[in-house]
């Protein structure tokens, strides 16, 4: 069936839209896609709502991504469901849960389409970190583009997160078929810095961060942080490093994206010593592949391929709304979105509630 995955993500650029035909096993196909950028309006409402939980005040962030997912998500009427993930704002998987704000009862409503959404709470309610859920669907990508060996998917969005797939498995639940955890913070506090420093969205083509230099102190102290000796599965809310920017307050701005830069970069590499055996390529997605400093340290710390993922065929900007709609038709068909080695869970859950209409 045609699935519409829909995702908004923690660093509030604006909600991504895209197609899948699938089964819930495999993909059969990828369909259009689209993207409905954020004003800087919305970006504020959102933003401020960020580590508020259900019963705090969010109403005006609650009609940012309402509206925004309902104007995108109308333009694609051959979707026979939409798997809607909403804004996470807050994540908290040992104490207080998981919050993904959005409404999908009125999204089913709007749209005159059975939507499937809240895919995370089932998973935090029986132990698990509830991040990250793509994984089932990296494992379904793996397949497609016909690996063999061992290869990992690295997602840098406002947080990293890396899955390591072993496809001679033959589904994402059994044993040994996938591990996944947040590396650490990626693009959201440099996001911060420059938006704070120089009214910026981004440090678009890491070319602030080109000018500067790594300073090793702040990087050091970084790294002192108890989270990356913390064994996966395990899962970060947006604003967990906000020590990452106090490290660089007092440093100039171009040194200060290179700091953070190197940063991120060097907890994916951390990170990587945790995978079951050494990736035959590492594939990255989400906006820090554009960047090409961030990319350089990737290549020159890690000992194998690191390759945007276009250059197996995939959409590095789509594919985590195309994992919600793949996860929308495993939901509707009972299989399961997560498992102990990507979120840490007792056993494999199908997560999800189910608007009709």
């Amino acid at each position: 069936m045609w699935a519409l995955g829909a995702m908004s993500g923690t660093s509030l650029d604006g909600v991504d839209a895209a197609l899948v035909q699938t089964d819930g096993q495999q993909i059969l196909a990828f369909g259009e896609s689209g993207y409905r950028p954020y004003t800087a309006s919305e970006r504020a409402a959102l933003k401020a709502a960020l580590g508020r939980w259900p019963g705090e005040d969010t109403g005006a962030a609650l009609e940012v991504v309402q509206g925004a997912h309902a104007e995108l998500l109308a333009g694609f009427p051959q979707a026979e469901v939409v798997g809607f993930h909403g804004q996470t704002l807050a994540h908290e998987p040992r104490g207080r849960g998981t919050h993904q704000l959005g409404d999908g009862d009125a999204l089913a409503r709007a749209l005159c389409r059975d939507v499937v959404w809240d895919f995370r709470s089932a998973d935090v309610a029986l132990g698990g970190e509830g991040a990250p859920l793509a994984p089932f669907f990296h494992f379904a990508c793996a397949k497609w583009i016909g690996a063999t060996a061992p290869v990992a998917f690295l997602n840098l969005g406002g947080v990293g997160n890396l899955t390591w797939i072993n496809p001679s498995k033959s589904a994402p639940e059994d044993e040994g078929a996938l591990l996944a955890f947040d590396t650490g913070p990626a693009n959201a506090p440099l996001n911060d810095l420059v938006a704070e420093r120089l009214g910026l969205d981004c440090d678009r083509d890491g070319g602030l961060a080109a000018q500067g230099a790594v300073v090793d102190g702040a990087l050091e102290l970084f790294l002192e942080e108890a989270y990356f000796r913390k064994m996966p599965p395990k899962s970060l809310d947006r604003d967990d490093f906000s020590l990452m920017v106090d490290l660089v307050r007092g440093l100039p701005d171009a040194d200060a994206a290179a700091t953070m830069t190197a940063m991120a970069a060097t907890a994916v590499m951390l990170g990587m010593e945790h995978c079951p055996g050494p990736p035959e390529r590492v594939l990255v997605t989400g906006g820090g592949r554009h960047n090409p400093v961030m990319m350089a340290m990737l290549a020159a710390g890690l000992d194998c391929e690191v390759a945007p993922v276009e250059s197996v065929g995939l959409d590095g900007d789509m594919l985590e709304a195309q994992a919600f709609a793949y996860l929308a038709v495993r939901v509707l068909r009972g299989l399961p979105t997560s498992a102990p080695g990507t979120t840490g869970v007792a056993a494999a859950v199908s997560g999800g509630q189910i608007s009709r209409v």
